[in-house]
């Protein structure tokens, strides 16, 4: 009897997993699409405005028609890009939210690409990049026309750039350097909670600079050099912070060049200073409270999740519900320890990347003069927790295959399918459907 073809389908099957592992740009790709896919589905789900979409359609709007200033408490770029998606879309729920997906796609392919450059391991990007597809922030916040979702697609390929500096050409280095700081620059002109990352930015080229000046008895002149360097060869420190600094700001002040051309209280340059002390003004004021207001500390419990829409849309009950998943949300907390435990034991710097910058996201909220806090505060730090969760699983694999990260990865599947109703806006059976997914008072 002939045997039966089972053996050679797998054989092809590994076979072309082992040729797409050499191919990064081809996964990235299709990573893309499906991500792509998953954002957009019913993107019209709402049909009508929801949560904060209430201040930045309309400043959109606005700067689409130059009418002048609205909502000047935060930078122009991620009105900019909701307008632009206005003009190729429509005044539409598709237009409102068409680019906010492709910032959401780019932030999977952005935790794609970290994991791959700081590893070189397709398995750890690949569970990387699903864990951030399925951590429930990202979905909502690419099918929202709010500010968070370019915030954290801006940030993170800046650092996926910054990494990717680390190597090359001195020639490739600075190219790469000069596209971080641009993209860090168009972070702050979307947000200002992107200001602390470049000072994070600057101490973590200085620190890996002496570290390695130290680890080659070198004197600490040394570290100063562009010479000899093991990483970003060929830029210097000063230049190099210098570039970053300054081309960031310099990019930043460049996204306000609209205001120019408002019809009403136009821009000037002796105004762009006194702009930012008012912006300033405004981000720090003491706002009254706020039915989903929380603290920084209980955005990683999950306690006050946000109700971004909830109402009767469409011929249907549908809600959208700001909420982490449980499985990578709280699993997540564990791996960052994981990452903390595989540096002190094992030396291993890598797993403490991820660590450190979920750390410094949750701490910049305790520093910072912010009279409220919310839930969405925490889409940054949901990121690098994906971006942790892999960076455990892969050390303490290391190559045995063991299947811990399937199991985790499907976990956070099955949890991601169980929300999807209040995270897309489905039709709910009554007014009361929401109670289906209420673990605890707070999350009502």
């Amino acid at each position: 009897m002939p045997s039966p073809p089972t053996f050679g389908y797998h054989a092809a099957m590994r076979a072309r997993l082992q040729a797409l592992q050499t191919r990064p740009y081809l996964v990235a790709l299709l990573l893309a699409i499906v991500a792509q896919a998953l954002f957009a589905f019913h993107l019209d789900r709402p049909s009508r405005i929801m949560f904060d979409e209430v201040h930045y359609v309309p400043a959109a709007n606005a700067l689409l028609a130059l009418e002048g200033p609205r909502n000047i408490e935060h930078p122009l770029v991620g009105k900019e890009l909701i307008g632009a998606s206005i003009v190729l879309f429509g005044d539409n729920p598709y237009g409102w939210r068409a680019f906010t997906t492709l910032a959401g796609t780019a932030t999977v392919v952005g935790a794609f690409a970290f994991l791959w450059l700081l590893f070189g391991s397709m398995r750890a990007a690949l569970v990387g990049a699903a864990l951030t597809a399925l951590n429930q922030s990202v979905f909502v916040q690419a099918r929202t026309a709010m500010l968070d979702v370019f915030l954290g697609a801006f940030l993170l390929w800046a650092i996926v750039v910054m990494l990717w500096a680390m190597k090359g050409t001195p020639g490739q280095v600075r190219r790469r350097w000069l596209g971080a700081a641009v993209l860090l620059g168009l972070a702050v002109g979307t947000k200002w909670a992107a200001i602390p990352y470049v000072a994070l930015a600057c101490v973590a080229f200085v620190i890996l600079r002496v570290r390695d000046a130290r680890r080659a008895g070198k004197p600490f002149a040394a570290a100063l050099s562009g010479k000899d360097q093991p990483h970003w060869p060929g830029l210097a420190t000063i230049p190099g912070l210098l570039l970053l600094g300054l081309v960031s700001i310099l990019v930043y002040f460049a996204t306000f060049l609209p205001a120019f051309f408002y019809e009403r209280d136009p821009l000037t340059l002796a105004g762009l200073i006194p702009l930012q002390r008012e912006m300033y003004a405004l981000q720090t004021q003491v706002l009254a409270k706020h039915t989903y207001q929380s603290d920084w500390w209980s955005w990683p419990l999950m306690l006050r999740p946000i109700w971004y829409f909830y109402e009767w849309d469409a011929g249907a009950q549908r809600g959208v519900l700001l909420i982490g998943n449980p499985v990578i949300m709280w699993g997540g907390l564990v791996a960052v320890l994981a990452c903390l435990w595989a540096w002190l034991r094992d030396k291993a710097a890598r797993p403490l990347a991820p660590a450190l910058l979920w750390i410094a996201s949750l701490a910049i909220y305790v520093v910072i003069p912010k009279s409220l806090g919310f839930y969405y505060y925490y889409h940054l730090s949901a990121i690098f927790l994906c971006l942790a969760a892999a960076a455990a699983l892969h050390h303490f694999d290391r190559g045995r295959g063991k299947g811990r990260e399937e199991w985790f990865v499907f976990a956070s599947l099955l949890m991601f399918g169980y929300f999807y109703p209040i995270l897309a806006a489905s039709a709910l059976p009554d007014a009361q459907g929401f109670r289906h997914w209420m673990w605890f008072p707070g999350w009502q």
